[in-house]
């Protein structure tokens, strides 16, 4: 331990053993316990006790005080936990019987202070770190604290609970290491003795009729196979496994869901080659759980490797019985064509669906959230019946949205559940963009263009529902065409966008702000993707839509100001801006660079600016029109917008746009996109004084310089790694003489220092390349990148900052003895 921390450790053992002492908060406190951690394994916790006999001292105090705060006995017993780990600790420790003190009945167990979810919790944390060698075992023997664990499980605290069963499985595998891990066959004789009362507490809870501890029991046994993979686990799981099928005789089977936890977890233990009374216990509980719980183990059994088909064929089959229910309900003639074997949706099923909305509504979404994390899975079933659950998807929008004609008595009752239902259509809706994925016949792609397309339309929407339809909507339409090569749209799609864009200038006019937010949104990245093609420029052209985007650059919700900062970015870059000024468009009055360069000056928030940067960004990499312009006036203008922004997102996003203007000056110009006007096709510059030249023009280096201090550190850091490449890729050039002279760098060295301590009112004035070279040369760049890549708080972490901080705030130590952390 550092000898500094040393000489404060006596006086924050008295402070922390002093009740009047409001001495820290628990992040202060898990500090010490993680700094405390740090030293312990990085040597001997004896060693460290003997050399800072305080804090013995303080454990001591700890169980002699009858009115210590709850968090500083839960620190102490994780403290003495983490000492006792090592075994010569731990035997040093209970020559003074601190650790029965503490741990067993006369300590807090008996008393008030137990009440306190903290000491519970710091109880259980102390002895889980505790609980490291054989002396550990027989103390907790001794002590009685595994009764306490076991009672501890039913913990009235989650967190307490949850980490009681943790210790309880920790603590069985630490008793069956070693020699017992060759003997661990089922039979109890052959087992420790505290492994023995942990399993025959474990089957006690499994024969219970009490649902709660059968849950625990399951519980314990999920966490072990989860996180332990002995040879012990095998004999565990044999001598277990009769009780947990035994649980599938109840009915109802209780604690379904941990059971099925379970079930996977020892699947998924077991490798790829389990026994076949694994699979077969599995099969059994696929068809005696209900269909809502049933989903889950389904899933986790089509996710297992190695797994019997006539298994996944029977959990394939659970999965799609609640939407060949909703099939069959409003099918025109019997049975729902295509769906696999098992599929048909049985009475139970039905009964569930039919019993009340909330049952209907959680085993429908439940139902298409598995399919869609199966959908893409490459072990999912085979072949993947595109077609019908295509189907489903639509139909089960269209009993949401009324637009269902049931033909049975089930139909017309899943139509007055369902009519009107977000969660169930924002489901259906991820689920039918998820399906857009395969290929399939024709007819289908019509029917879910339809559905989609009545849903953009509704005025019953939902804000939250025609986001989800919009999503939907593009993943359909950026399907790959049917004909490979194809470069523009197949016959479907084009006919659908023709109805598609009536609607979206409409919702582009919605008095709710998520609307139009969606809209814009959908618009930007179906330009990004069918900007280049004919069918889809002609129909855009045509429509009211790119007007509208642009009117929107002054909406009153600074979210939908952004998105249209965006769109209409990428609209331009396409060619496909709003039309100029003119008697019929009486709003389009500036060009767009400008108005764009007004919302970056102007807006006062931070969204719209950082989506005008990155627009900006983006047209000086593609070499947008209005840019090549003059790419150096544009650049100059960007960045004294951005050098004087509050935001550091733009900031740094000037710095991005700063490094691709520096890219192409050096003459590595990026990719282009296809409808924009090319940056002239010049040479690369002769000479580096050149290219400094023109970075000088547009005042780069002021605000690069003046970002290398910004307060904000990713600003820096962005600026950093800037100089560090213009540097790179200078040296090859040569010296900063043969880039420009010999210079007098000592004025602008006299004021990037004045820069980096704050003061930031001088300007650099006019440069010269020689003396940015030079500059570049006498900075250590590399050192401030060091510097820069370490945390905010480095020096502030310390231990003894933190001793002293902590000693501060009751007042051991004056004001200006301590670091603000």
């Amino acid at each position: 331990m550092d000898p500094g921390c040393s000489r404060l450790l006596p006086a924050l053992c008295a402070a922390l053993a002093d009740p009047r002492q409001p001495v820290a908060d628990d992040t202060c406190l898990e500090k010490l316990l993680d700094w405390l951690q740090t030293v312990t394994e990085a040597g001997s916790s004896l060693l460290l006790l003997q050399e800072n006999p305080c804090l013995v001292e303080l454990l001591f105090h700890v169980v002699k005080s009858q009115d210590l705060s709850s968090r500083i006995l839960a620190f102490s017993l994780r403290l003495a936990g983490m000492f006792a780990a090592q075994e010569t600790c731990f035997q040093y420790l209970q020559q003074g019987e601190l650790l029965p003190m503490l741990f067993g009945e006369a300590g807090p167990l008996g008393g008030a202070a137990w009440t306190a979810p903290t000491v519970r919790s710091g109880w259980v944390q102390g002895l889980r770190a505790l609980a490291q060698h054989p002396s550990a075992l027989r103390f907790l023997a001794a002590c009685g604290a595994v009764d306490t664990i076991f009672s501890l499980q039913g913990d009235s605290s989650l967190f307490v609970a949850s980490a009681a069963g943790q210790l309880l499985v920790h603590v069985l595998d630490l008793a069956m290491r070693g020699p017992a891990e060759g003997h661990c066959g089922p039979q109890a004789h052959a087992w420790p003795a505290c492994a023995q009362e942990i399993v025959c507490h474990i089957e006690a809870s499994l024969r219970s009729t009490a649902t709660p501890q059968v849950a625990q029991a399951l519980n314990v046994l999920t966490t072990a196979f989860g996180h332990y993979h002995g040879l012990w686990m095998q004999g565990l799981w044999v001598r277990l496994s009769p009780l947990v099928a035994r649980l599938l005789e109840r009915d109802p089977v209780p604690a379904a869901h941990s059971l099925v936890d379970l079930l996977l977890s020892v699947a998924r233990s077991a490798g790829p080659s389990p026994d076949g009374g694994l699979w077969e216990t599995l099969a059994q509980t696929l068809s005696r759980l209900s269909p809502t719980q049933a989903g889950p183990l389904a899933l986790g059994i089509l996710q297992l490797q190695g797994c019997p088909q006539a298994l996944r064929t029977q959990a394939f089959g659970r999965l799609l019985q609640p939407l060949a229910c909703v099939l069959k309900a409003a099918a025109q003639a019997p049975g729902p064509p295509g769906l696999p074997e098992g599929a048909a949706g049985d009475s139970v099923t039905v009964d569930t669906l039919l019993s009340s909305k909330s049952a209907c509504v959680g085993l429908l979404c439940c139902a298409l959230a598995h399919l869609e994390l199966l959908q893409p899975l490459p072990q999912r079933p085979s072949p993947w019946p595109q077609a019908p659950l295509l189907g489903a998807a639509v139909t089960i929008l269209r009993f949401c949205n009324g637009s269902a004609s049931p033909t049975s008595d089930v139909g017309g009752r899943l139509c007055t559940i369902l009519v009107g239902c977000a969660r169930v259509q924002r489901a259906a809706l991820d689920f039918l963009g998820v399906l857009s994925q395969e290929t399939g016949p024709q007819e289908p792609v019509t029917q879910v263009f339809a559905i989609l397309l009545e849903y953009l339309v509704s005025p019953d929407s939902s804000p939250m529902v025609l986001k989800k339809a919009f999503q939907a909507t593009l993943r359909w339409l950026l399907r790959p065409p049917r004909a490979p090569g194809c470069c523009d749209l197949d016959p479907h799609p084009q006919l659908f966008l023709g109805e598609l864009l009536p609607v979206l200038q409409k919702r582009l006019c919605s008095p709710c702000w998520e609307v139009r937010d969606s809209g814009l949104e959908f618009l930007t990245q179906v330009t990004r993707s069918w900007g280049g093609q004919a069918g889809f420029r002609h129909a855009l052209l045509a429509s009211e839509v790119p007007e509208l985007t642009r009117q929107l650059l002054r909406d009153p919700e600074s979210y939908v100001r952004a998105s249209a900062v965006t769109a209409t970015g990428q609209l331009s870059s396409q060619g496909l801006h709003a039309p100029p000024a003119s008697p019929e468009h009486p709003g389009v009055q500036q060009s767009l660079l400008e108005e764009l360069l007004h919302i970056l000056s102007t807006d006062a928030e931070g969204f719209p600016r950082r989506a005008v940067m990155q627009v900006f960004t983006e047209w000086l990499r593609d070499g947008h029109a209005d840019v090549a312009e003059d790419p150096e006036q544009f650049v100059a203008r960007v960045l004294q917008a951005a050098s004087r922004d509050l935001d550091w997102e733009v900031r740094a996003q000037g710095l991005e746009l700063a490094l691709v203007f520096l890219e192409q000056v050096l003459g590595q110009r990026g990719s282009r996109c296809a409808y924009a006007v090319a940056l002239p096709e010049a040479a690369p510059p002769g000479t580096l004084a050149q290219a400094l030249r023109a970075l000088c023009r547009v005042q780069l280096f002021e605000f690069a310089f003046r970002a290398l201090f910004d307060c904000d550190r990713p600003v820096a850091q962005k600026s950093c790694e800037l100089l560090l490449f213009l540097r790179a890729k200078a040296a090859p050039y040569g010296s900063p003489q043969d880039a420009g002279g010999s210079p007098d760098v000592a004025s602008v060295e006299a004021t990037l220092q004045r820069w980096q301590a704050g003061e930031q009112g001088q300007p650099l004035g006019h440069l010269e390349p020689g003396a940015v070279m030079a500059v570049l040369k006498s900075l250590d760049l590399e050192g401030l990148r060091d510097t820069l890549a370490e945390s905010s708080d480095h020096v502030e972490k310390s231990p003894q900052s933190l001793l002293q901080d902590m000693l501060a705030s009751v007042g051991v130590l004056s004001e200006n003895e301590a670091d603000c952390y």
